[in-house]
């Protein structure tokens, strides 16, 4: 049986006090970041990164802070939000910049952010650019995998519309994208089973009651369609895939060039991205044929031809350099 499971997943990892709770999505970000912070020990540890092992803490928490916190936001905000709220309600309340909490962050922005961090870093530092970059290159699929968990437990981010898939799943947070009679027709059998769904003036208390209580689930999702759960495509490709091969040309390739592993990594990322948005339904303006995602993603391939004419140079020079023997 296809599109059997509607999902029902709790965004909530642990309820503390209050509304304050630990989400999946915030914890996402804490097992990246650590992640992040071993596999970078480990690159010190057999000399393949540029910086010292008791520097590392400092760096990943810049990354965090300036680098994903700071550029996601901002980059949800400038490439998504702007378009539909427009420069007047931005600056009447410039303070949605800060509200992570009520979601949105950009993958894109999060690495124009770690882009523009890590080039102030090394700067400061006086160490190689393209060096630092390669390292955090490596890792940074490792947050990807858990971001894209994170959407999937969220049940954001959904796919597009599947058919004959086995493996397709029902979102509740989808049901906007149904028909105005599909809707009303859920609204109605939802209501028999929890009668205070009745004074509800929005479809949220419906999708939220669909986590909640499962004879409801259940009835909703007889009115959802089947789709594919992008998040976990995503996840394989952008994070799992992306890691192992980075990883396995860093440890291969111990005197790789500086700029290479950088490379790879926007043309790869680049690549699996607009592979990934064909599965995943536009959550924003279409640009021509192409989501702003994948849109997005082809100036990506400008950045790696950058860093692959960089890491070409520097080879250049290591080679003329290098004692000519006879």
């Amino acid at each position: 049986m296809f599109g059997t499971y509607v999902h029902d997943l709790n965004p909530i990892a642990l309820p503390i006090f209050g509304g304050l709770a630990l989400r999946w999505y915030g914890l996402a970000y804490l097992v990246g970041f650590v992640a992040g912070f071993y596999i970078l020990k480990n690159l010190v540890a057999r000399g393949l990164w540029v910086l010292k092992s008791e520097k590392i803490g400092d760096f990943i928490a810049g990354c965090a802070l300036f680098g994903v916190f700071l550029g996601g936001r901002l980059g949800y905000v400038f490439f998504y939000q702007l378009p539909t709220v427009g420069w007047a309600n931005l600056l009447a309340d410039p303070l949605v910049v800060l509200r992570v909490w009520q979601g949105g962050m950009a993958s894109h922005g999060g690495i124009i952010g770690l882009t523009v961090f890590t080039w102030i870093y090394a700067k400061r530092h006086r160490i190689s650019w393209a060096a630092l970059a390669d390292g955090l290159c490596v890792v940074g699929p490792v947050g990807l995998f858990f971001g894209r968990l994170a959407n999937f437990i969220n049940g954001e981010l959904y796919g597009r519309v599947a058919s004959g898939v086995p493996w397709a799943v029902k979102f509740p947070l989808s049901l906007p994208n149904e028909s105005q009679p599909t809707q009303e027709l859920a609204w109605q059998a939802c209501s028999r089973i929890d009668p205070s769904l009745l004074e509800a003036k929005s479809l949220d208390p419906l999708i939220a009651a669909a986590r909640e209580n499962p004879a409801v689930s259940r009835t909703l999702g007889d009115y959802l369609a089947a789709r594919h759960p992008s998040q976990l495509y995503e996840a394989l490709l952008e994070g799992a895939l992306l890691f192992v091969i980075l990883w396995s040309v860093r440890i291969r390739f111990p005197k790789a060039p500086d700029g290479l592993l950088t490379g790879l990594f926007f043309a790869l990322y680049a690549a699996f991205r607009i592979l990934g948005e064909q599965f995943r339904e536009p959550d924003a303006a279409m640009v021509g044929i192409l989501t702003k995602g994948q849109f997005f993603s082809l100036f990506m391939f400008l950045v790696a031809m950058g860093f692959f004419v960089h890491a070409w140079r520097v080879r250049h020079r290591e080679n003329q350099s290098a004692p000519n023997l006879r």
